[in-house]
């Protein structure tokens, strides 16, 4: 489209153009080549993700509307910078903030951290997710935001119930919750939240040592819509039974990994909750019954269905295939029991599955593959892993027939090779795709792939023995927006592997161990070019010395995690984060 064009479309078209742009390139592209284009982006972008804090306030200049500000892939991100950011900077820059991300923010405190929450007045979600040294005094400064809607604190280790109060004072509109991995959270707390935060409608306590009296108190939230339970081993069917007579919203509930809950507890559960919409019940019963599969029956508007693990049976799979024809995800990984003909009654009465997962069901074989793909044509995920007994005749089908796929997990799946991923490439929708341990591929396969599907933003080949550079270079010619890719110990990858893939600008993840080819050349090109790698694994790769090292220390500004590095190593990054230290040579 010619400049001249798209200057007689009108804001609200100009508009609509940028919102079918996805990628950041494709926006990026447009901005540098029409101006209308920069300037309707410049005023009606709301969302920005920083990679460079020294960048922030320039972009807040460009951008004056941001609403939801992204600092999880700055590494540098600390109480200092953030005291910089709001003294040197327009004082109303952050005025119109409502959401703030700030995972994996390691490094600020609980000083800068309320400084941040303070100066921004409309703000309604924050998260604080896998800041591990967060506890109570992060807890005081998040409690200063008094209209906060949204809050995500998961793997905050030193949160304790001290800190979980004052949130639950101070933040008292409070309608998400998360809490996964604070282990030092107990029932008093949740008593206490439950009791002040009663506009809950989302709660995740995975993990937590809270028992059924968490239940008691969590039944009293009468908004409450999704309860997460994942790994809550002390709570038991007493717990399940609070839960039968409240709780009236609730649309979803995951009970996973809680070993003392049984059949009778869920029926309970069931019993009480005709509206559910989903249920997580894996790793925590021994066998799916046949009591609790009449009481699925009556759940009218079930969609969703994960019992990985559990022991199941062809009648318990025909049963629900039969009355529960709303099902669009179902989870089976490493049930026992599953076969040929259980997958065959399922999916001929629930054809409006989506997703599907047979994650280590080895008795399966290409006869069911066939039935999935004929009966599910809206299929967009579908994981295999070590069903061993899949061939590229079974593609063929999902290939022909399932042309809506995204995800598909083939990991261990010995029989597919490169003809099998010939007729998958006829699936130009994929996203994500996992082939690892698939040792019969080779780079003719994966140039079928390549080329046919440019959407794919994740790619495994771990162990993939026969792929090369050639490989490489066909995905670096047909899938541009891919994001993070696992070559490890694809020992035919050399230096010219690595400047191929030089050639991904979106790469932000790269597993890379074992590649015995590699040197410091070919980590170079990949340190100079990809600049929003951030998570980068180079254990086992002998042969990329120091000089790789400080390419990447200095070249790769937004790396956040680097696996196989020695102490001297990483001395390089720790200087050239600090220290005004000049680059490596480039040749």
């Amino acid at each position: 489209m010619s400049e001249s064009l798209l200057c007689a479309l009108t804001e609200d078209l100009l508009v609509r153009v940028l919102h079918h742009l996805n990628s950041h390139a494709d926006r990026k592209s447009c901005r540098l080549v029409c101006k209308h284009l920069h300037r309707v982006e410049s005023l009606t972008r709301t969302s920005i993700r920083i990679l460079r804090i020294e960048f922030l306030l320039a972009l807040f200049h460009k951008f004056p509307n941001i609403q939801e500000l992204d600092l999880s892939l700055c590494p540098r991100i600390d109480d200092g910078a953030v005291r910089i950011m709001l003294t040197q900077g327009s004082p109303t820059w952050t005025r119109g903030l409502k959401r703030l991300v700030l995972s994996r923010a390691t490094g600020l405190g609980h000083s800068g951290l309320e400084q941040l929450v303070r100066a921004c007045p409309l703000l309604e979600a924050v998260d604080v997710s896998h800041c591990w040294g967060f506890g109570d005094r992060e807890a005081a400064a998040i409690s200063c935001g008094t209209g906060l809607r949204e809050l995500n604190m998961d793997k905050c280790l030193a949160l304790t119930d001290i800190g979980l109060a004052m949130i639950a004072v101070g933040c008292s509109r409070l309608e998400s919750l998360s809490l996964k991995w604070c282990f030092q959270i107990s029932d008093l707390a949740v008593d206490l939240l439950c009791k002040k935060c009663f506009h809950l409608k989302f709660l995740d306590v995975s993990f937590l040592k809270i028992t059924s009296e968490s239940l008691r108190s969590i039944a009293s939230l009468l908004n409450l819509e999704v309860l997460v339970m994942v790994g809550c081993s002390l709570v038991d069917d007493a717990g399940l039974q609070y839960l039968e007579n409240g709780c009236p919203l609730l649309k979803a509930i995951d009970v996973s990994r809680c070993n003392c809950i049984s059949s009778s507890g869920l029926i309970s559960l069931v019993s009480g909750h005709e509206d559910l919409v989903q249920i997580g019940a894996g790793y925590c019963l021994s066998e799916l019954s046949a009591p609790l599969v009449h009481c699925l029956k009556n759940l009218k508007q079930l969609s969703v269905i994960r019992i990985d693990g559990v022991r199941v049976s062809d009648f318990i799979l025909q049963t629900i295939g039969k009355n529960c024809k709303s099902i669009v995800e179902f989870g089976l990984s490493k049930c026992v029991g599953v076969t040929n003909m259980g997958i065959m009654h399922l999916v001929s009465g629930c054809d409006s599955l989506k997703i599907l997962d047979l994650t280590c069901c080895r008795s399966i074989t290409d006869a069911a593959i066939y039935t999935i793909a004929d009966s599910c044509p809206d299929l967009v995920c579908l994981r295999l892993e070590s069903c061993d007994m899949v061939t590229e005749n079974c593609i063929y089908h999902l290939g022909s027939s399932c042309l809506l796929l995204e995800e598909l997990d083939l990991t261990d799946c010995s029989g597919i090779n490169d003809t099998a991923l010939k007729y998958l490439s006829g699936c130009s929708e994929l996203l994500r795709l996992k082939l690892g341990l698939c040792t019969n591929i080779s780079d003719i396969g994966l140039s079928h792939i390549a080329n046919n599907c440019p959407k794919i933003a994740e790619l495994d080949l771990y162990r993939c023995v026969y792929i090369g550079d050639d490989g490489l270079a066909a995905l670096a010619s047909g899938c541009r927006k891919l994001m993070k890719l696992n070559v490890s110990y694809c020992n035919r990858i050399t230096d010219k592997g690595m400047e191929y893939l030089s050639h991904l600008g979106e790469l932000s993840e790269l597993e890379m161990r074992g590649l015995s080819n590699v040197t410091s050349i070919g980590i170079k090109a990949v340190a100079l070019s990809c600049k929003r790698l951030a998570d980068l694994d180079l254990k086992h790769c002998d042969k990329i010395d120091d000089s790789g090292f400080w390419a990447l220390a200095f070249y790769s500004q937004n790396l956040r995690q680097v696996s196989g590095i020695c102490i001297s190593q990483l001395h390089y990054f720790c200087l050239l984060n600090n220290k005004g230290i000049q680059p490596p040579n480039r040749k």
